[in-house]
């Protein structure tokens, strides 16, 4: 088990290796994984979230031979593919954060909490001097009208993954997801681009791979866009494809009472 405060951060340094041309790295958040993130807001904007997160059978397996290859063999089934500590340090240094506490559950698969002392704050993107970015934000919270806006584009999307891990962010460029490389790309050519380079199991994979999403609220939601409501609960289901790609802005809206 791994906890790191905000004020309890070692810097070290980075496992990234090299392939075909890409970075590539151990560490892993998003691509080619299913699961689960469970969380409740209260009033005074601080938040706790707790997750589950598990690589697909086939992007496991990728990612063992790609480090073979690489000469940092992973080839013991008991050795972290993804590596909990690492995204716990990363993700513990991103604004609005208060501590991470991850742990490697198998070799494939990372789950623990994160306390956010703002959620507001919470990966609040850098100032943007020039370009889309400017004036952006990935999460809104207005407490006086109980509300609460999540937005994710191409624009934002590199810098709330160089936040979650930078490794994680080149990680992504390595699998060409339009999220972490900006490019224009709709989720079918996305997918055909995957088969072409990986194989079409590991795009099937991607294509049917999705994190459900439940945030429990401070009051009953009236409101919910982009997902379901059941009292002061509101859920969401996310499709893997349509985060890695971004074709259309993600943008999300709760309200309650």
């Amino acid at each position: 088990m791994v906890i790191f405060q905000k004020n309890a951060i070692t810097l070290q340094a980075k496992t990234i290796f090299f392939l075909a041309g890409c970075t590539i790295a151990a560490n892993f958040f998003l691509a080619g994984c299913s699961g689960r993130i469970n969380g409740n807001l209260r009033r005074d904007g601080s938040a706790e979230l707790t997750l589950e997160i598990r690589l697909e059978p086939r992007m496991s397996a990728l990612i063992r031979s790609l480090s073979a290859l690489s000469g940092r063999a992973k080839t013991d089934q008991e050795i972290p593919i993804i590596n909990a500590s690492a995204i716990a340090r990363s993700m513990a240094a991103a604004p609005g954060i208060e501590s991470v506490n991850l742990q490697n559950r198998s070799s494939s698969s990372i789950a623990g909490n994160i306390s956010i002392s703002h959620i507001d704050e919470f990966l609040a993107l850098p100032d943007a001097k020039a370009g889309n970015t400017l004036g952006k934000r990935f999460i809104t919270y207005i407490p006086g009208n109980s509300r609460l806006l999540i937005n994710l584009d191409r624009d934002t999307a590199p810098l709330v993954l160089a936040m979650i891990s930078e490794d994680v962010r080149d990680y992504l460029s390595a699998l060409m997801a339009p999220a972490a490389t900006g490019e224009h790309l709709s989720q079918a050519e996305y997918l055909e681009l995957v088969s072409d380079f990986y194989g079409q199991g590991l795009a099937d994979e991607i294509a049917a791979a999705g994190i459900t999403v439940s945030i429990g609220f401070p009051g009953p939601v009236s409101v919910v866009k982009g997902g379901t409501r059941n009292g002061p609960q509101a859920r969401f289901e996310l499709s893997l494809v349509e985060l890695l790609v971004l074709e259309n802005p993600l943008e999300y809206e709760v309200i309650w009472q």
